[in-house]
């Protein structure tokens, strides 16, 4: 049985790298690849912790981000430049933290990450190209783990630009109650968002309108209009409708919208009484359907 002591002793290898279908690799050569890294940190006395795993129940990038930010160090397997890979190892260099980057040799090199070593293996795994990798790997990753512990001024990336106060993460305890209403706020804040885009207008029109608002006009169309204005804009809107023999059947009045907006537009006390444009289209919809 393994003392789980002596494996928190341990300092922690963090290893982004692709898992799926990426560039004809099945999710079985990403396997092997992950076996290879593992056993390279086991034989060097590191714990490897992939990090999109973890035994908490949680939001999955909160902890991939988590474990990106607090592992003692990375190595990180560019091949193929899979995008979230990338993604994860742009983070992980924006802390500052000690990182291995390696990839296979069917890749080529990205412009941005092109500073840092890279450390070579061939994309078919050959045996005794994979034996020599791994001493390499190995002794890279024991040198860096030992230059960032003793060194205060240790940088993977950024030093090559100059001075930067490096990104981190602050530590925040919230109970069960606080992280489910939490939760529950999210989910309202979605369902509300969901609601605002899913207005089904029965004019293309109208939709188009409804969608090309802005927020200004949203909070205008909040604007008060005394009773007496909206009868007198009610009234405005019937006595059109009759002059023009224009019937409050939906699919002729959907047709007609456009035009019937334009025409009454044109009355100054209306456009007086709505205040805006996108409160006289919606005081004329009103008024029709």
């Amino acid at each position: 049985m393994t003392d789980k002591k002596s494996v928190d002793k341990k300092p922690t290898c963090g290893i982004i790298m692709p898992i799926s279908l990426i560039d004809n690799c099945p999710p079985e050569h990403w396997s092997d690849v992950l076996g290879i890294i593992k056993d390279v940190c086991i034989t060097n006395d590191f714990f490897p912790n992939l990090v999109s795993d973890a035994d908490d129940i949680g939001v999955i990038h909160n902890r991939i981000i988590e474990n990106i930010y607090s592992s003692d160090i990375v190595i990180c397997d560019v091949s193929c430049k899979n995008a979230n890979v990338m993604f994860e190892l742009g983070m992980r260099l924006a802390f500052d933290k000690p990182t291995i980057i390696i990839k296979d040799d069917l890749t080529g090199y990205s412009f941005d990450t092109s500073l840092i070593e890279h450390l070579e293996y061939p994309r078919d795994l050959r045996f005794t190209s994979i034996i020599k990798f791994k001493e390499n790997l190995g002794n890279k990753l024991k040198a860096t783990h030992e230059k960032a512990t003793k060194d205060p001024n240790y940088s993977t990336f950024l030093k090559n630009f100059g001075k930067y106060k490096i990104a981190h993460l602050e530590d925040r305890e919230v109970s069960s109650d606080t992280y489910i209403l939490n939760a529950i706020e999210e989910l309202r804040r979605d369902v509300r968002v969901i609601k605002n885009y899913s207005i089904n207008d029965k004019s293309d029109e109208v939709s188009r309108l409804i969608r090309s608002r802005s927020i200004m006009e949203r909070e205008m169309l909040e604007k008060e209009i005394s009773d007496v204005d909206r009868l007198k804009f009610r009234k405005a809107v019937q006595e059109y409708l009759k002059a023009n023999n224009i019937n409050g059947k939906p699919k002729e009045l959907d047709m007609e919208i456009g035009a019937i907006i334009d025409e009454l537009e044109k009355n100054n006390d209306l456009k007086r009484i709505a205040g805006n444009s996108s409160t006289f289209r919606q005081l004329v919809r009103d008024n029709i359907y």
